[in-house]
């Protein structure tokens, strides 16, 4: 009875899930709205933003530069935080700023969960995340030019993604085919069976992932984005450090492998004896941040005459 119900839940859960199905869906019905100025600084104002997303308001942080604009727009989606200890200004936060300053607007979501966001947190393989972005990456492309918006420019859309947040910027990115570029830093696997193993055995000592590590080969096929890259369109630019103690770095080098064999356009770095998190200062970071900056100068800003 057990497998009986692990099954119906996979086939419940799932019925939606597909990137085949991701791609037939709609999205992006509603606006976002400031609730508030965070901070204010001469390159940036930081804003708490909310958005709807499936019937639940999910909320993050948005930093718009201080000059006329328009602005390419670039989301950074943040790594695994216990949703219980979670903060609106999560570690990622340097990074908003960083991009921000580049001249971006930078949207941090919270995920939905993620206090304040509503919701239930993960999900079976995390889809729910990807599709709360998708939401948001959709409103603010038919928002852009107005309102808390005024200053964007959402046909000019890139991703950030460290971690978990990597692995749900992959799915975005073969579900979406208009994000125009992709940073993955220290990226979770675009194939679910490997992040699920690594979830279940390492992460979470046998206590999260059995659900997704006893689907089908068939689910993770469909389910799994690096099964369907040939379907992106965007630049990658893929940063991983060699002692990554969390995200092997073999799963990176795999991603860029067949990202490259389809032709797709693909940067690739490896940094020696780094580690899952580049401490802020360091050698490997400063080297990031200026191949982040580097990379969507050339990849979104081709069009900008500012």
């Amino acid at each position: 009875m057990r497998w009986l119900a692990l099954l119906l839940l996979l086939g419940a859960v799932q019925a939606q899930q597909t990137i085949a199905e991701l791609r037939a869906r709609s999205y992006g019905e509603g606006e976002l709205t400031l609730e508030r100025t965070l901070a204010q600084n001469r390159d940036f104002t930081r804003y708490l933003v909310r958005w709807p997303s499936e019937g639940l308001i999910q909320y993050g942080f948005m930093n718009v530069p201080s000059g006329k604009g328009p602005y390419p727009v670039v989301l950074v989606l943040h790594g695994y935080v216990n949703p219980a200890t979670y903060r609106t200004l999560a570690y990622t936060t340097r990074y908003a700023d960083a991009i921000a300053r580049m001249g971006y607007v930078v949207i941090h979501p919270n995920y939905r969960g993620h206090p304040p966001s509503q919701g239930s947190p993960e999900g079976v393989f995390r889809v729910n995340y990807a599709i709360d972005v998708l939401n948001l990456a959709a409103i603010v492309r038919r928002q852009s030019g107005e309102g808390p918006l005024a200053k964007a420019d959402g046909s000019r859309m890139g991703l950030w993604g460290h971690s978990m947040g990597g692995g749900i910027a992959l799915r975005v990115a073969v579900v979406d085919p208009r994000v125009r570029a992709v940073v993955l830093y220290g990226s979770m696997s675009g194939d679910e069976r490997k992040n699920a193993s690594q979830i279940y055995y390492v992460y979470s000592g046998r206590t999260r992932g059995l659900t997704e590590l006893n689907a089908p080969d068939e689910r993770i096929k469909a389910i799994s984005p690096i099964y369907h890259l040939q379907n992106a369109r965007a630049a990658f630019s893929v940063h991983h450090g060699t002692a990554d103690e969390q995200v092997p770095y073999a799963w990176s080098v795999e991603l860029c492998q067949k990202l490259k064999a389809l032709g797709k356009s693909a940067e690739c770095f490896s940094y020696r004896d780094a580690r899952h998190i580049f401490p802020s200062g360091s050698r490997a970071d400063a080297i990031f941040i200026a191949k982040v900056q580097d990379f969507f100068a050339r990849t979104l800003k081709g069009a900008d005459r500012r």
